[in-house]
């Protein structure tokens, strides 16, 4: 029997392993045996991968040549063991680099899932630098908040204002469950289902919405995924809602009633097991409380990856980087302090992230209060609002004209994405010609000056032999020269402390924003993926409107918090780069002041000769 098939349907090819259909195109197959609703082939321009068998209609009858092995006919006819859903998995690790790409999914044998269960639904996991150090006040046996309360809000008036824990709302998107259900032969793919339904040609409003072959992506574990096919159920508290209002800019986050700034000063080494464990600690004071706290970096590193984990589309700033020697030094120490420094503004920044309540504990517990910290920790690592339940916590616009336009939304996210390419690309160029014009100006400019104030200083010793009166005022004018020459190079040197390093500290907190777009894009992209899928359904008769109107209003709610996040960024940084280039350029003028300073007295020296 010929093992040809026909594409009756486009199909485009998103992850790795798979491969594009046109319709009409005729495909080798590897085997007639499905994987879960999934064919092996190669089709006309030779491409090798999986393709969903709704996709294609065998071609019997017809003399072909051998097909070419099957890379997945050892596999169980059986197929696959249904998914879990994502919220079964706990949450575990997750890289701190969003720029690591996974490997291409394999395909074990023994398990019966398409994907190593370790890695699924993975999310941040601090580095453990030789800074970062978990001794024994981390180390705790125990998962569980033993007292309630620990993480209370450290807002006076916030509860009283109904932003309290006191309200608990039992949220839920399992009213069409069944649209992520895997049955019925349907592509794992999200990608698309072609008329006919899941494999087999179903019953009219019988079509699911498929899921993603790629179980790594961050779309499945951000819970982006599981949220929009309606897998999502929990209990939203008051204090835990976010909400995205309508700004004359578009959708916004709502700002945060009660804004405040942290300053991060005093730097101090401190020890401990009677001086064999040397740390810094930096002193917090948050101006909401005016109580001042002591936090050390494995502290700043545990509470960017509870955030990380819980905000998949928000974007938290990166902490500076890590360093595994020189940690002590007086020129890495004031450094970080000022990354810092940066970091805590963009956090108390943003409306979200400033009133979270694993922040306002970070902010608020008391430096010697270790069984509140504890438990405050505890509570925040127990937080049931992460994955797919995070987005039951977002609350959008209703009523007439709230609804997004879907495609007005994928062209502004798709001018988002350009543009953080191009921003990426610029901030690159400008951090690495920012510091050869610093190292120039530390080394090589210093230098020349101070050569061209030696040879000054030569041509007045020379003058000296000459033992005329009339000529010392002249050696001494040119000596003052040579001084000058020397004061200027010692002022270049010092110049990038003043007006470059702040840029560059700027930047690499952008990157570190820049870093985080590609996936909160792919989340939203994601999300639209699914709704298009339905629609297709809907046009072809074969999805209830009920479910088809569930899966666009929660990705109406995906939209609205992506484009909530995109007008912060650009608020944010416009502000941002004002100040800072406004700061630069006052620091440039000062610097030419005191060189122009500088050489006026020089000159001065001259008129008395």
């Amino acid at each position: 029997m010929a093992l040809r098939a026909r594409a009756l349907y486009d199909f485009r090819s998103e992850n790795p392993g798979e491969i594009s259909l046109q319709e009409h195109e005729v495909l080798s197959l590897c085997s007639e045996q499905d994987i879960e609703g999934w064919l092996e082939g190669v089709n006309s321009r030779g491409d090798r991968g999986l393709f969903p068998a709704s996709y294609v209609q065998v071609i019997r009858g017809l003399a072909a040549e051998p097909p070419p092995p099957a890379r997945y006919a050892n596999l169980p006819a059986g197929g696959f063991e249904p998914l879990p859903p994502p919220a079964a998995f706990k949450p575990a690790t997750q890289q701190a680099s969003p720029a690591a790409a996974p490997e291409p999914f394999p395909l074990p044998l023994a398990t019966g899932y398409p994907f190593p269960l370790a890695l699924y639904g993975g999310s941040y996991q601090p580095s453990q630098g030789s800074d970062d150090d978990w001794d024994d006040d981390w180390d705790d046996s125990s998962t569980v908040a033993d007292e309630p309360g620990a993480l209370g809000s450290s807002y006076p008036d916030y509860e009283a204002a109904g932003g309290g824990p006191s309200g608990r709302y039992r949220m839920s998107t399992r009213s069409d469950l069944s649209l992520g259900s895997r049955g019925g032969g349907g592509p794992p793919g999200g990608h698309g289902h072609p008329p006919g339904g899941g494999g087999g040609g179903g019953a009219k409003s019988s079509a699911t919405v498929s899921r993603n072959l790629n179980r790594f992506s961050t779309f499945v574990k951000s819970g982006g995924e599981a949220f929009v096919l309606g897998e999502a159920s929990g209990f939203v508290k008051d204090g835990d809602k976010l909400c995205v209002v309508l700004g004359p800019r578009g959708p916004e986050w709502q700002e945060n009633p009660y804004p405040f700034q942290c300053s991060i000063e005093d730097p101090t080494k401190q020890t401990k097991f009677k001086g064999m464990k040397s740390y810094i600690a930096y002193k917090l004071v948050p101006s909401h409380t005016g109580q001042q706290v002591h936090r050390r970096y494995k502290h700043f590193d545990w509470l960017y990856g509870r955030l990380a984990e819980k905000f998949p589309v928000i974007s938290v700033p990166h902490l500076p980087e890590k360093q595994a020697t020189g940690r002590f030094e007086e020129d890495f120490i004031s450094k970080r302090r000022k990354g810092l420094a940066w970091w805590m503004d963009h956090m108390c920044s943003h409306p979200v992230l400033a009133q979270c309540d694993a922040f306002q504990h970070f902010l608020t517990c008391p430096s010697t209060d270790e069984k509140a910290w504890k438990q405050g920790k505890r509570k925040a690592e127990k937080d049931e609002m992460v994955g797919a339940n995070f987005f039951l916590t977002i609350s959008v616009p209703t009523g007439p004209g709230a609804s997004l336009d879907l495609q007005e939304v994928e062209s502004q996210v798709d001018g988002f994405k350009a543009f953080t390419k191009k921003m990426d690309e610029s901030t690159l160029q400008l951090n690495h010609t920012a510091n050869e014009f610093a190292r120039k100006q530390v080394t090589g400019f210093k230098k020349e000056y101070q050569k061209v104030g030696h040879s000054f200083k030569c041509l007045s010793q020379a003058f000296e032999l000459d033992q005329q009166a009339f000529s010392a005022s002249l050696n001494q004018a040119i000596a003052f020269t040579a001084e000058t020459y020397d004061a200027i190079g010692d002022l270049f040197a010092d110049q990038p402390r003043q007006d470059l390093d702040a840029v560059m500290d700027l930047l690499a907190l952008y990157q570190g924003h820049l870093a985080n777009f590609p996936d909160i894009i792919h989340v939203q992209k994601g999300a639209l993926t699914k709704v298009k899928e339905t629609k297709r359904h809907m046009e072809e008769g074969k999805m209830e409107l009920q479910k088809a109107e569930g899966i666009q209003e929660r990705c109406n709610i995906i939209s609205f918090a992506t484009l909530a996040e995109i007008n912060h960024f650009h608020k944010i940084r416009v502000r941002d780069f004002k100040s800072q280039m406004q700061h630069f350029l006052q620091q440039q003028i000062l610097f030419f002041q005191k060189v122009t300073q500088k050489l006026e007295e020089a000159l001065h020296k001259y008129d008395s000769v």
